[in-house]
């Protein structure tokens, strides 16, 4: 299970941790791994992470850098084919032996205008799937990449543009200071009518209180999500209820996730972007590596710096 405060002493001896997504690794937590020397997360973010802690206390932070460039991309479009098609309400109706088509209409993707938040490793495989459908493609990052938008014909805007243009927004960045609420009212008030918006990068890039709001006006058609705001408490009911549960947590945001999670428009996924046979593979060599590495005193895949 994940690594807590709470159960943080059964890893004192611990040198070397390879945690997941939801472990606790804030200082408290941190601070009872008194010989930690080595922390391999098993994801690419590290925002889970205190990383002041660990230069002040001479931890070193490896990830793992690329694992699911197709994968979280691939799962990205699921979501919209799924949103798009209605695919979640389809199959319940038939499973129910109703056939009826009523509710049911969808939307093409060709001829649609792509946007993508962030043109990394994944967002350059969420390009290349929107090509592949049709779609026009548009995109925003602070680090452009002039040879991939040439080669597979898509222009780089500023947010506002990107947002104004777009059909259908798929957001690739990772979660930092600069990305934090990205999307947020003013932002979601730039969108055309009849939005869809997909997140499978990090729950608080986005309002979620802004979402539902422009969900329940119809400024957003549909979205299709596979981060939470508070996933990490959302995934456990009791942390509504229960005062410990609580702390440390945003009351209001964990609110929001449980109607977002309850509303026809939207389809969430526990944040399996990228479970694949394939990419969990990837995953498990890189943190055999990189541990491997850091053992021979020849580190790799080091995380410099609280935005990397």
């Amino acid at each position: 299970g994940p690594l807590t405060r709470d159960n943080a002493h059964e890893a004192a001896e611990a040198e070397v941790i390879a945690p997941f997504l939801y472990s606790e690794l804030a200082a408290p937590t941190l601070s009872r791994l008194e010989r930690l020397k080595l922390i391999a997360t098993r994801s690419t973010g590290v925002d889970q992470i205190d990383l002041e802690h660990c230069r002040e206390h001479d931890v070193a932070v490896a990830n793992v850098p690329s694992y699911g460039k197709n994968t979280v991309a691939e799962h990205a479009f699921a979501l919209l084919l799924a949103v798009g098609r209605r695919i979640v309400q389809a199959a319940e109706r038939t499973s129910r032996g109703d056939f009826s088509y009523q509710g049911l209409r969808g939307f093409d993707l060709l001829g649609k205008t792509l946007g993508v938040i962030g043109t990394g490793d994944i967002g350059e495989h969420a390009l290349r799937i929107g090509k592949g459908f049709g779609m026009e493609l548009l995109a925003h990052d602070v680090v452009q990449r002039d040879d991939l938008a040439d080669e597979l014909g898509f222009a780089y805007l500023e947010l506002d543009e990107l947002l104004e243009r777009a059909d259908v927004l798929t957001l690739h960045v990772p979660l930092n200071d600069a990305t934090h609420g990205m999307l947020g009212r003013e932002q979601f008030t730039r969108m055309k009518d009849g939005v869809v918006l997909v997140n499978t990068s990090r729950g608080p890039i986005v309002d979620a209180e802004a979402l539902t709001d422009a969900l329940a006006q119809g400024k957003v058609a549909g979205a299709g999500l596979d981060v939470l705001a508070e996933e990490r408490a959302v995934r456990d009911d009791r942390a509504l209820l229960e005062e410990g549960a609580r702390a440390g947590h945003d009351e209001g945001a964990l609110l929001v996730d449980h109607v977002l999670l309850r509303q026809d428009n939207v389809l969430v996924t526990p944040h399996i972007g990228f479970h694949t046979r394939e990419a969990v593979r990837r995953i498990v060599e890189t943190t055999m590596g990189n541990i491997r590495a850091f053992e021979r005193g020849e580190p790799e895949n080091l995380v410099e710096g609280e935005d990397a």
